[in-house]
């Protein structure tokens, strides 16, 4: 059975700058789009929003439209039984069934005019949905030729960007899976809570990079021995020397566009 190859503090931080390499340069890809990708959002929200408001008017419209109908409907049948109730008058035989039929009469009659009002009412309501359904849609077509220019906007820097941003991100993975899990995790934890993301830095002039608290020169010293992994006891960044950093920059630099 053939031992497998144990891995050297070396190649591990090598790996490991390697991968900060490649998330930074992503990282600075996406710093590209600014807050574009949020904004193209933002207004789709917004559009489908006014968008779901004009159907909902819409459809108040139609139920508006449709009661309006009905209440002409009405209207055309109380004339209908004012037009019976009139000829039933003409032969009435005493002033009971007059007075009685005068009633229904005056009944129709106050049931068309209170159709007619409940139109006016509705139309009313029509007129003023049909306004706010005007500046909605309005609103609506500034919103969408806002939406495409920030979207053309956006896809022309995805565009110059969409090969290497994939070809990086395959390559992340790649050297994720060189690195063990609890170094991984580790390693993905600094970058979360550094706000540059660089979870791997430099000693730069005695001083580490991103935090500039000096070093100790006997620190330094075993910094570049790689025989084990440092972290700056200010930030929790990891600690390599300048010359791995260089030598796998100049590895890496056929990844970056």
């Amino acid at each position: 059975m053939t031992k497998k190859k144990e891995v050297t503090v070396e190649e591990k931080l090598r790996a490991l700058y390697d991968l900060q390499l490649i998330d930074s340069r992503i990282d600075e890809i996406k710093s590209t789009r600014g807050e574009l990708p949020l904004e193209v959002k933002d207004l789709e929200d917004e559009i489908e929003g006014l968008q779901t408001r004009l159907n909902n008017f819409s459809t108040d419209i139609e139920n508006l439209e449709t009661s309006i109908a009905n209440k002409k409907n009405n209207i055309e049948e109380a004339k209908a039984l004012t037009k019976k109730y009139e000829e039933q008058q003409k032969n009435v035989r005493n002033n009971r069934e007059f007075d009685s039929i005068s009633k229904e009469i005056e009944y129709q009659d106050l049931e068309i005019q209170l159709a007619e009002k409940h139109i006016r009412e509705f139309e009313a309501k029509i007129a003023a949905k049909n306004e706010i359904i005007s500046a909605a849609k309005e609103k609506m077509d500034e919103k969408q030729t806002h939406l495409k220019h920030k979207q053309s906007e956006l896809n022309s820097i995805l565009e110059e960007t969409e090969k290497e941003e994939n070809l990086l991100h395959q390559k992340s993975e790649e050297y994720s899976k060189m690195i063990d899990e609890r170094l991984l995790k580790a390693y993905k934890k600094i970058r979360s809570n550094v706000r540059n993301g660089l979870a791997v830095v430099t000693i730069e002039r005695g001083a580490s990079g991103g935090s500039f608290f000096t070093i100790p020169p006997q620190r330094q010293v075993e910094i570049a021995t790689r025989k084990k992994i440092i972290t700056d006891e200010h930030s929790g960044r990891i600690l390599i020397d300048s010359q791995l950093a260089d030598e796998e920059k100049e590895k890496m630099s056929k990844y970056f566009s």
